[in-house]
């Protein structure tokens, strides 16, 4: 089945366009209505295309920010090649700031390689895997903690077992400039965006620039410089590209890495992003909002590690991640 997705942009076309991907959409209020989703393409002559998206998640704004900062600064005098930029990939869960999709309560990035006769979701998903990707050279979704979460800032890199891929993925996230790199050994799921660019052999980034649903200034600086530098690295634009102190680079391999809360209640952290914790170390404790004689429950790292991300809201319920580490590249 062909996916039901149309653009009011054509792909091909040289120049700078704005318009619509247009996903029909007939509920009650509108018996034969679209969902929109706006694109933008910019193009000019032979070179590599890349692929910019953000508002994956509807909740996290540092990505959709920079990338529309980066097309008003740009023009297609000075590129060589084509940019196709989603910045709100997601749009109805953007429209509403949500992780998930108000239509459908899908996760867009737990939905690859997608399915054109699905929701709203699994068709976006679809959308980007049969017709965006194929068209390009490399790839950033741009992501942060969303609502739930905080985050140290990091670009990332997920492994696909390719090595040249992995790579040229790897350099590419050098060349970004942020201070620390993650690279993702461990995917607790394979419904993933750059898991899917993997399977289609697409250079491809990620990263978290930001947490707790609000918009950081030093994350939105952090992604548009990263991009420049990345449309510089790429061949895209020719622009001087200042040297940065190398980053740091980290890894994250296994189930152990995550903490995950075993009760109910208010979580009290115990720790604090960017500290180095050994194995064992308290991550925080659980208080009850039934009892007041009912002791606090602890919860407790599995392995030694930097704390890289921290549950934002207060309450909690069983399963909820709580924080998570990643450990120094040797």
């Amino acid at each position: 089945m062909t996916n039901p997705i149309w653009a009011t942009v054509d792909f091909e076309a040289e120049g700078y366009q704005t318009g619509d991907l247009c996903l029909p959409h007939s509920v009650h209020r509108s018996a034969y209505g679209v969902l929109t989703i706006p694109v933008a393409v910019m193009s000019n002559g032979p070179g590599p295309t890349v692929l910019l998206t953000g508002g994956t998640h509807g909740d996290e704004y540092e990505g959709p920010v920079a990338i529309r900062r980066l097309l008003s600064s740009l023009s297609p005098e000075q590129i060589k090649g084509r940019i196709i930029a989603i910045p709100m990939l997601n749009a109805p869960a953007f429209r509403a700031g949500l992780r998930t999709s108000p239509e459908d309560g899908g996760n867009l990035n737990r939905s690859y390689p997608g399915d054109p006769a699905g929701g709203p979701t699994a068709i976006i998903a679809h959308y980007v895997s049969s017709v965006l990707l194929p068209l390009a050279d490399y790839y950033h979704d741009t992501h942060a903690g969303g609502s739930s979460l905080q985050y140290l800032p990091f670009v990332s890199t997920r492994r696909s077992g390719i090595r040249e891929l992995d790579d040229t993925a790897l350099g590419a996230a050098r060349a970004f400039g942020a201070e620390r790199i993650v690279i993702w050994d461990y995917s607790p799921d394979p419904r993933l965006s750059t898991s899917e660019a993997n399977r289609q052999k697409v250079v491809s980034l990620g990263g978290e620039f930001g947490g707790g649903g609000s918009v950081s200034r030093k994350g939105v600086h952090l992604v548009e410089r990263g991009l420049r530098r990345l449309l510089a690295h790429w061949g895209v634009i020719e622009e001087p590209v200042p040297d940065l102190p190398a980053a740091v680079e980290y890894r994250i391999a296994g189930r152990d890495y995550y903490v995950y809360a075993t009760r109910a209640g208010v979580f009290e952290p115990a720790v604090d992003l960017g500290d180095k914790i050994d194995g064992g170390a308290l991550c925080g404790t659980v208080w009850s909002t039934d009892d007041l004689a009912d002791a606090p429950q602890e919860q407790r790292f599995h392995r030694e590690g930097t704390v890289f991300c921290l549950r934002h809201p207060g309450l909690v319920q069983p399963g909820d991640c709580l924080a998570h580490l990643a450990t120094e590249v040797a």
